[in-house]
């Protein structure tokens, strides 16, 4: 299979995390976002974890300072709500 064709989506180790880096440099990951990945990418290599579970994602949000302070907001997307302004 061509490499280059885009079909073969392998990856090997620490690709990912290239890509973040790349992507933030680029200025496609900014702030916030920059450092949840990050917070995300430590805790899968300090806990050898390939994929959290959403507990564990909602540990490290937690960790990182956030908490609820607000009711929730209607989605953009969710029944019911469209035309609604």
């Amino acid at each position: 299979m061509d490499r280059r064709s885009g079909l073969d989506r392998r990856r090997g180790p620490g690709r990912r995390r290239g890509e973040v880096r790349k992507a933030a440099e680029e200025g496609e990951i900014s702030g916030e976002l920059l450092e949840f990945v990050m917070a995300i990418d430590e805790y899968k290599r300090v806990n050898e974890r390939p994929f959290p579970s959403w507990t564990e994602v909602f540990e490290i949000i937690h960790y990182l300072g956030y908490r609820k302070t607000a009711d929730r907001a209607h989605h953009v997307n969710a029944p019911g709500d469209a035309g609604a302004e």
